[in-house]
């Protein structure tokens, strides 16, 4: 019996970074570019120029030159200093919301998916009636009501699409808990949580990573948004979103590079997100490793 419960499948680790490399060059570029983003937001405080707020009315709307190679904003302030802290903020909310959201989607859909019956028929109608409220319009009355910031933000985003994403899960277990060795599991008389833990959590570890990728790229097209509409982090922190809706929308004609370089950052970490989340798909889906 033993022998048969080692015989769980799991995501094969050995060479996967190889075979990204050698099938998914774009999903490596996206990785990069991915890690980029994120040791630039973690490293700001030293590898940015000036302060995020440091003002010099002379460099006022000044284009992209070697003192300043991504421009300067209406009050002389550095926009490629501005664009990494922004990255620090985006980074974090983006990555905490999604983390968040994982788990969210990880717990209901195998609590869902494994136990069935009327247990999963409550927690499915609460997903249903969940995924009624349009996301947008409770993002904006969660912050309206307890205001502006980063742990409103993050916990909003989490709920929201966590508990959507948990569909995703819930399918991939209600294919797992058919397998042979959680039967035999079953059959041995092994306690529940320790068939979740140990042969269920480990068999749907693919879609739960590939979902996490992908939800940093929404996160931080949200987070944006939000913020592009004032109900994001407020000022004097940078964020992209901020960067768009303030002086850049004001001096847009004046100075162009005002929403192309902000534009540009939130345009590359969303494309590099998305990517790599694709890649890890192909990759760890039994079903298209064998359609290649």
């Amino acid at each position: 019996m033993s022998a048969v419960l080692s015989i769980a499948a799991r995501p094969q680790s050995q060479g996967f970074w190889i075979r990204l490399w050698r099938d998914k060059p774009l999903g490596v570029a996206g990785a990069i570019g991915l890690a980029l983003f994120l040791v630039c937001g973690l490293l700001a405080d030293s590898i940015s120029p000036y302060g995020f707020n440091e003002i010099a009315p002379i460099d006022r709307l000044k284009p992209p030159s070697l003192a300043h190679w991504f421009g300067t904003d209406n009050l002389g302030r550095d926009m490629l200093s501005r664009c990494l802290y922004g990255a620090r903020l985006s980074v974090i909310i983006g990555c905490s919301a999604a983390l968040l959201a994982t788990v969210i989607s990880a717990v209901v859909g195998i609590v869902s998916g494994y136990f069935g019956g009327k247990v999963d028929l409550a927690m499915q109608r609460f997903v249903d009636a969940w995924m009624s409220f349009p996301d947008l319009i409770v993002l904006i009355v969660v912050v309206s009501v307890l205001g502006p910031g980063m742990p409103q933000i993050i916990g909003t985003l989490g709920l929201l699409l966590g508990i959507g994403g948990s569909r995703i899960v819930r399918s991939a277990v209600v294919s797992v808990r058919e397998h042979m060795y959680v039967h035999a599991a079953q059959s041995i008389g092994a306690a529940s949580p320790r068939i979740l833990w140990r042969h269920v959590l480990p068999n749907v570890m693919a879609p739960i990573i590939v979902l996490l990728t992908t939800r940093v790229g929404t996160v931080i097209l949200a987070e944006s948004g939000l913020s592009f509409l004032g109900l994001g982090v407020p000022p004097p922190a940078p964020t992209w979103g901020g960067l768009l809706a303030g002086s850049g929308r004001t001096y847009m004609f004046q100075g162009p590079w005002l929403v192309v370089a902000p534009g540009l950052c939130l345009t590359i970490v969303v494309y590099a997100t998305n990517v790599f989340g694709d890649a890890l798909r192909d990759l760890l889906d039994p079903r298209m490793r064998g359609a290649k």
